[in-house]
């Protein structure tokens, strides 16, 4: 090791670790310094340093927060390695007190997904973890993937098709497609016949988000189609108050039934499960992820 290189150490202390590995997280200043306990002076002081030891930007200000730049995003995965082996080494892999930590945990997820799974996933948090807290983003898979390797989030919920090295997934749940109508509907009764369901008029989900990439819908031909809508969300909220149907998953339909009047109907024919995974870092043992895990699957057999 050069002198040179013993200098950089010198100047490389654990806080600013931190404050890096937050602001590629968080992509704003202040809520890096309310995430840490710090002033925002101190988190500015802190990025000043990091640009002088690395001899780059960093972190670019724009309209949206602090946009990295190519060598903060390369440094990412390295940071958080660092960190990551001195907590190993200070003896921090004891496990997570959910009782005691205020982390932020970040989640990507279709809005199917949030729907499902988040008010029951907000009530165990302030059973078990009253001072923690989640928040659940929607991107692009390709986007939320490479937010998840660069440790921007910690889990990724969807339907995932092949995935890229560095992460691994498990099914969180499956499900299968269902009809949902207004309670009173003069057509929609079970059990529904295929003459009925190709006539009354439909509402499909169309965005790749919610329905995975290689969906497909009835042709005009066959299915008498209402409306493409984004969400199945919506798509359940116009069918509560017309006398067209929504062709959604089962268990959200399920879940939102009694708020929207809704009567579940089966398919007259066999479609597709709806595969539902969760991904995660390969590389990286997180107690506080484990935790997260768990609850994110109680909050889906609620």
């Amino acid at each position: 090791m050069t002198e040179f290189d013993m200098n950089q150490i010198r100047r490389l202390d654990g806080s600013l670790l931190l404050i890096f590995r937050e602001l590629l997280r968080l992509r704003r200043a202040t809520a890096v310094a309310e995430r840490l306990g710090l002033s925002p002076s101190a988190v500015s002081h802190a990025l000043t340093r990091l640009r002088d030891l690395f001899g780059d930007p960093l972190f670019i200000r724009r309209p949206h927060g602090l946009e990295p730049t190519r060598r903060a995003l390369e440094l990412g995965p390295r940071v958080e390695g660092l960190i990551e082996m001195a907590a190993e080494a200070l003896g921090s892999d004891a496990g997570f007190d959910p009782a005691s930590s205020d982390r932020r945990f970040i989640i990507t997820a279709p809005e199917f997904v949030s729907v499902l799974i988040g008010a029951p996933l907000l009530r165990l948090f302030n059973e078990a973890a009253p001072r923690a807290s989640f928040y659940i983003g929607s991107l692009s898979q390709a986007r939320e993937l490479d937010a998840l390797r660069r440790g921007e989030c910690d889990l990724s919920i969807g339907r995932f098709g092949p995935l890229p090295p560095g992460v691994v997934s498990k099914v969180l749940y499956e499900d299968g497609y269902c009809i949902a109508a207004r309670k009173g509907h003069p057509r929609i009764r079970a059990p529904i016949d295929m003459e009925t369901y190709c006539t009354v008029g439909a509402v499909f989900a169309h965005a790749e988000a919610e329905t995975g990439a290689d969906s497909t819908y009835p042709s005009p031909e066959a299915v008498r189609v209402s409306a493409l809508v984004p969400r199945w969300l919506t798509a359940l909220q116009i069918a509560s108050s017309t006398d067209a149907f929504a062709s959604c998953p089962r268990r959200l339909a399920e879940r939102q039934a009694e708020m929207l009047d809704l009567q579940i109907v089966d398919l007259p024919y066999d479609s597709d499960p709806i595969v539902v995974s969760v991904v995660r870092r390969a590389d990286a043992a997180d107690a506080g992820v484990d935790w997260l895990l768990a609850q994110v699957r109680a909050a889906v057999a609620a």
